[in-house]
C-alpha cells in the first residue's frame, strides 16, 4: 500500500498493517501506544521516555539527531516514523534509501492532528487516531483561553541556556504559546534565535517561560534571570505541553489553563 507523508513523499509499504516499525520521535511513539500498538514497535529513541515501558523494554537506536543505522538495520523495519525537524536530514535520507520512511513535519496544531491521522492510517489504526483528535479538540474548547483577556502579556520562551536560545513564530511551540494565551515575543523571527544577556535586558518582556527541555531549566534559573528582567514573572514549564505534538496533546489544554490561572488569574 502506498501513503504520502507530510512533506509530500509517497512511501510503500511491502505489507500492511507494518509489524516491525521504528519510531524516531519522542512525541511519535508514545502516539503509537496509544493507538494501541505494542509488539510491533522494535525500535524506539534514548529520548522516547514515554511510555515508561517501552522506555525500559524497548531496543534504542540512538538519540533522535544521532541514529545508530548499524543497529537499525539490523531491525530489518518495515516501517520508521521520523520529522523534518527533530531528525538529521542526511541520515533520514540514508534510512530512506532502504526503508519505508514516513516523516512528519509539524509547525500548528491542524498538522499535529494531520500527523496523528495520517500515523493512524499507517499502521492501521485510523479510528483510534480519530478518537485521539477529538479528545484534544474537546480539550482546548474546555480549557480555551478567555476571550475578555485585553492583551496577551509579551513572553520570552526559553530551550536553552549558554547561550540562551529562544522560539520563532514559525515554531510548534509557538503555535502552542498561542493556545495558551500568550504572545511570543520573537514572533517575527524565525526557528530559534539566539539571544544575549545584554538583548535579555532590552526586551519588554512580562513573562519568561523556562522549558524543561531540550535545556533542563531549575529553579536557580528562574532566580538568575529575575536578577536580569526584575519586572518581569519568571515561571518554570513542562516543555513537553509545548513541544510534543502527538497524543500528549489530550493533556496540555488543562496544564495551559493551570499557567493562565498562575500568571494572570484567568
Amino acid at each position: 500500500m502506498k501513503f504520502t507523508d507530510q512533506l509530500k513523499r509517497t512511501i510503500e509499504l511491502k505489507s500492511f498493517p507494518p509489524k516491525r516499525i521504528i519510531s524516531v520521535v519522542p512525541s511519535q511513539t508514545e502516539l503509537l501506544f496509544d493507538l494501541g500498538l505494542d509488539e510491533e514497535i522494535v525500535g524506539i529513541t534514548k529520548f522516547c521516555v514515554h511510555p515508561e515501558q517501552w522506555f525500559r523494554t524497548k531496543k534504542r537506536i540512538g538519540g533522535t539527531k544521532q541514529l545508530n543505522l548499524p543497529l537499525i538495520r539490523e531491525l530489518t523495519p518495515d516501517l520508521i516514523i521520523a520529522n523534518k525537524e527533530e531528525n538529521e536530514e542526511l541520515q533520514i535520507r540514508e534510512l530512506a534509501s532502504e526503508f519505508p520512511v514516513w516523516i512528519s513535519d509539524i509547525k500548528v496544531l491542524d498538522e499535529a492532528y494531520e500527523m496523528i491521522r495520517g500515523i493512524g492510517e499507517l499502521v492501521g489504526r485510523p479510528a483510534e487516531s480519530i478518537q485521539i483528535i477529538s479528545t484534544v479538540e474537546q480539550e482546548f474548547s474546555k480549557h480555551q483561553s478567555p476571550t475578555h483577556l485585553s492583551s496577551k502579556p509579551k513572553t520570552l520562551y526559553l530551550i536553552w541556556k549558554d547561550p540562551y536560545m529562544s522560539v520563532g513564530g514559525d515554531t510548534f511551540i509557538s503555535d502552542m504559546m498561542r493556545q495558551c494565551g500568550v504572545q511570543n515575543i520573537f514572533e517575527t523571527k524565525q526557528r530559534y534565535p539566539e539571544i544575549s544577556i545584554e538583548a535579555l535586558r532590552v526586551l519588554d518582556c512580562q513573562l519568561v517561560m523556562l522549558s524543561s527541555e531540550p535545556y533542563p531549566f531549575k529553579e536557580k534559573h528562574v532566580t538568575e534571570i529575575q536578577e536580569i528582567l526584575p519586572e518581569a514573572k519568571i515561571i518554570l514549564v513542562n516543555g513537553e505541553m509545548f513541544s510534543w505534538y502527538g497524543s500528549r496533546l489530550q493533556y496540555a489544554p488543562a496544564y495551559f489553563s493551570g499557567l493562565r490561572r498562575l500568571v494572570f488569574n484567568a
